[in-house]
């Protein structure tokens, strides 16, 4: 198995979350295992949240120091792991703020002049998005259809040329024993440890 720089994004605000120990989990698992990896913690960041003014070339927004970090460790990773919970079926607000502000044309993606298509700014990269939820899966695939995901998957990452994003699901977690969130915790590790 071949090593990789590993970028562990955790996008839940409270650093007691339940998803902050999968994303240790994964971490601990990952370096153990000899991969490069980096645990960003969205919480920690300072930014503005905002995209004020879209993408209109003609004002520019500045790129705060925690904004520029996170597009250079992207930019140095092999795969990515998203960490967060679903909130509404989608994503927390901190994440998706700082999606808005960090995939940016130019650096994720560029407009083609004559093609509908962008030109992906992030081929070769891999991700993988680890999502926890209160409902079951099924319910939140086939009645929801994991806006979510979709969001995340293929509105972000394979449009800005990821070619292998891949989600792994822990629900119910309210009605979950203490046993059976343990054996979440050891599923991400072992997910760390091969690099996936």
């Amino acid at each position: 198995m071949q090593n990789k720089k590993i970028l562990i994004i955790l996008g839940h605000p409270n650093p007691n979350s339940y998803c902050a120990k999968l994303a240790d989990s994964y971490f601990r698992a990952a370096e153990s295992s000899g991969h490069e990896v980096q645990l960003l913690k969205l919480k920690e960041l300072k930014f503005d949240y905002n995209l004020n003014f879209g993408y209109d070339k003609t004002i520019k927004q500045e790129l705060e120091p925690d904004i520029l970090m996170s597009q250079t460790l992207i930019q140095n990773a092999d795969h990515l792991v998203f960490v967060y919970p679903s909130w509404w079926a989608s994503m927390p607000a901190i994440l998706k703020a700082w999606i808005d502000r960090v995939f940016l044309p130019g650096f994720a993606f560029s407009y083609q002049k004559h093609s509908p298509l962008p030109k992906q700014l992030l081929k070769g990269k891999t991700a993988r998005i680890i999502i926890t939820m209160d409902a079951p899966t099924w319910y939140y695939k086939w009645f929801n259809r994991s806006p979510g995901v979709q969001l995340l998957k293929q509105g972000t990452l394979e449009f800005c040329g990821f070619k292998k994003v891949k989600v792994t699901y822990f629900d119910q977690i309210r009605f979950r024993k203490l046993n059976k969130l343990e054996q979440f915790i050891l599923k991400t590790a072992k997910l760390g440890a091969m690099g996936a």
